[in-house]
């Protein structure tokens, strides 16, 4: 593991209390042994005015390692394989996590991310779970990706436990129900709100995942604080599981496993909804 340095890891608590990379308050242990996910990621390195972005690293690292201390097989995936660009702000000492920390020294999970596989060329009934991490990256490539648009009607059919935070749900966008309709008309689903854009200033951007996910219908839910990047909000609607931004990934990874648990043993009592309060709705 690359620890930050003790003066970046005490700014770290700080932003935690803040509301940043908040610990999962209800964090389970899983034994998902034989079971498989894919970690979907941008390709997208530079924004259209120059500025670097990529996947923001908390929002596939804690996903990924989620997964695979559940004893899970993980492959990393993206709309054109190759590169996934991990954006160099995400990896400041002060703000990325302690899964970003393990990931810089993690040489397996390096390689997959440099060598990501092409979505086009999966097979989804492979998998049991697939995750699509944000980041500003996503905005330029998940919502115009046809392939994995298509990729993910066909997880939808295979039965697969679906997620993502932040710009990943952009991913759903073009994914379409068994009737044909968008997969998530009037399905609840998180993700970055218009005010997180509006306040971090980066609007050049073509997709807004608020804005855009409305607009073929999702039934929008988000948190908010005087500042967005801190607030918090996580969903779980059928075999989708979304969260507001890179806060909620421990809640929705844990909540996708959860379902997943579900789908082994139907006996197992599985979460409808939760929400930044960390409180469970009661199962229907």
């Amino acid at each position: 593991m690359k620890k930050a340095p003790p003066p970046a890891r005490l700014l770290r608590k700080v932003l935690q209390r803040a509301g940043m990379h908040p610990e999962d308050p209800d964090a389970t242990t899983f034994d998902l042994a034989g079971k498989r996910a894919l970690i979907v990621a941008t390709n997208t390195a530079v924004m259209d005015i120059g500025k670097p972005t990529g996947v923001f690293a908390s929002e596939m690292t804690v996903p990924y390692y989620a997964f695979l201390d559940a004893g899970m097989a993980v492959d990393v995936a993206s709309p054109l394989g190759g590169v996934v660009p991990v954006d160099p702000q995400s990896i400041k000492p002060v703000i990325r996590c302690a899964d970003d920390d393990r990931f810089l020294a993690d040489d397996d999970f390096k390689v997959k991310v440099t060598t990501s596989l092409a979505i086009a060329d999966l097979e989804m009934d492979d998998y049991d779970i697939v995750f699509l991490a944000g980041g500003w990256g996503a905005a330029f490539d998940f919502g115009f990706s046809a392939a994995l648009g298509d990729k993910m009607t066909e997880a939808n059919a295979a039965g697969l436990v679906m997620g993502g935070v932040c710009h990943g749900p952009l991913g759903l966008l073009n994914a379409k129900a068994a009737d044909g309709s968008p997969l998530v008309d009037g399905r609840k689903i998180s993700a970055v709100t218009d005010k997180q854009v509006k306040e971090l200033g980066i609007q050049s951007t073509p997709h807004h995942p608020e804005r855009e996910l409305r607009g073929v219908g999702a039934a929008f839910e988000s948190q908010t604080r005087r500042r967005d990047p801190l607030a918090n909000h996580w969903v779980v609607d059928g075999n989708i599981v979304t969260g507001q931004n890179q806060n909620a990934g421990p809640m929705v990874a844990r909540e996708m496993m959860q379902l997943l648990v579900a789908q082994i043993s139907p006996s197992t009592t599985a979460p409808t909804e939760l929400a930044d309060t960390g409180e469970k709705a009661s199962t229907s």
